[in-house]
């Protein structure tokens, strides 16, 4: 071989090296960022005659591709939407829409995610049509289906965990609407169905478990106040608090009091465990107060406030802002009033952690994703958000959250042979506006299998007479019988 043919043979190689490191890295590094891409019309166009993989809910198809006998080839259908809606979301090729898990789990679903080029590659080599992805996800549609007709024609949200999982069982927002009807590849018809669920009062289209209006978290929050106050040192169960009826806020005239109205019990002083069993504001008021915000806010963000989270839908984030500054506003948190505001996934969080000895794990909503030809391309695993507290902590916080069921605010929640925590929340919504309901728990106590919260808005239907004990605590327990009778 001659010096001029090998340098040219060098070159060739070298040319050939850089175009399969360039196609390589864009096949498989760049994919997922260049099918998300808006201008990408390609990716757009080949999903439309790619069979879209399934949204599966413990072994059942909620989500499904059907020939469509038009250009798009595809047809998404969607099985007892309404109580799954706010999961999937839909999707619309002629209107180039997605929403949900359509939309955040796009890629896998269409088969375009990097974690699919060896299928790919296999579906191309044997002739195969293209094929997407199934989605496997942690809820369990007997305990879905429980917490959505327990919410009945309530609007409202319930979402269940495995505590020490952090893994998904239900997350229901009412109402719910009729995905199909979005899905549906009729420009006109659709957009009509979404301008009706766009104008519907009762806000059809969000989702109450992880976003819509953030809502202040009432009672349940004391729960968050108690550990900050038992992680400080200077308290525990036994720790006493002045007993009045009402409760001045600092720096201020207005005044706080307990919803019986009278004393938290019989006395001059009263003790954290009772405040939590009974759900007393005017001592969590005070300890709040003694406390300061910081001390508060160090504990709440431990539980998660103030983060983001994806399971992967992205939730809206609870919060417990840094500029509370003001004595009066930290009177005020210490029962979940003032400018405290949080998700039902949040609350749940809460009560998971305490449930779990302290440690909060991340909320997930998917466990694998599978193939065509049933390998599993992605897998997903618990993991730790943190510790809240320490197990001590925990265990004096769920003793006030079981007595609160046995005999104080939250008996609503009682399973006979089973030992619940739970606390009950009725959230002030200012002036004559109806109260915002809540209840969070978990069971059984000693041995957590799945912790919970509801919201329930408009003071299910009560105005201001509703109460977090009479109409969410009741929900509660149904979803926890549920996944106690799996």
């Amino acid at each position: 071989m001659t010096k001029e043919l090998r340098r040219l043979s060098i070159i060739v190689l070298v040319m050939f090296l850089a175009l399969f490191g360039s196609t390589s890295a864009i096949q498989v590094f760049q994919a997922n960022a260049l099918a998300d891409e808006p201008s990408n019309r390609r990716t757009l166009f080949d999903s439309f005659e790619t069979q879209r993989g399934a949204l599966i809910a413990g072994g059942r198809e909620i989500a499904t591709s059907v020939p469509s006998g038009d250009v798009y080839v595809w047809q998404r259908q969607y099985a007892d939407s309404a109580m799954w809606s706010h999961l999937t979301g839909f999707l619309n090729p002629t209107l180039d829409s997605a929403t949900g898990l359509e939309q955040v789990m796009s890629q896998e679903l269409s088969g375009t995610a990097g974690s699919a080029f060896f299928s790919r590659i296999d579906q191309i080599v044997t002739g195969q049509p293209p094929r997407g992805s199934s989605v496997l996800l942690t809820l369990d549609p007997d305990v879905q289906r429980t917490a959505y007709e327990a919410l009945g024609g309530l609007t409202g949200a319930v979402v269940a965990i495995e505590p020490d999982t952090g893994r998904i069982l239900a997350m229901v927002s009412t109402p719910g609407f009729d995905a199909n009807s979005l899905a549906a590849h009729d420009p006109d018809a659709t957009n009509a169905a979404y301008a009706d669920l766009e104008g519907d009062p009762l806000r059809p289209l969000e989702n109450r478990a992880l976003a819509g209006d953030v809502n202040p978290p009432g009672s349940t929050f004391k729960l968050v106040v108690a550990a900050a106050a038992f992680e400080s040192g200077d308290f525990d169960a036994d720790s006493e608090l002045p007993n009045p009826e009402t409760y001045t806020l600092p720096q201020s005239t207005n005044t706080v009091h307990n919803a019986s109205g009278t004393t938290c019990g019989p006395g001059k002083t009263t003790t954290i465990a009772t405040a939590i069993r009974l759900s007393c504001n005017v001592p969590m008021a005070e300890l709040a107060a003694k406390l300061g915000a910081d001390a508060i806010r160090e504990t709440a963000e431990r539980f998660g406030f103030n983060h983001e989270f994806t399971t992967p839908l992205r939730a809206a984030t609870s919060t417990y802002p840094a500029g509370i500054s003001d004595d009066a506003q930290t009177a005020l948190s210490g029962f979940g009033q003032g400018q405290v505001q949080a998700t039902p996934l949040q609350i749940a969080m809460v009560a998971a952690g305490i449930a779990n000895g302290g440690e909060v794990m991340n909320p997930y909503a998917v466990d694998e994703v599978v193939g065509a030809d049933l390998s599993v391309q992605q897998s997903f695993s618990p993991s730790p958000f943190g510790d809240a507290m320490d197990r001590e902590t925990a265990d004096l916080i769920t003793a006030a959250m079981v007595s609160s069921v046995q005999d104080g605010a939250a008996t609503g929640a009682r399973i006979d042979g089973v030992d619940v925590a739970g606390k009950t929340g009725t959230a002030e919504m200012g002036g004559d506006n109806p109260y915002t309901l809540w209840f969070t728990g978990f069971a059984p106590a000693d041995d957590p299998e799945v912790a919970v919260a509801v919201l329930v808005e408009d003071g299910g239907g009560q105005g201001q007479s509703g109460s977090g004990n009479t109409i969410a605590a009741p929900i509660a327990k149904k979803v926890m019988e549920a996944v106690l009778s799996r």
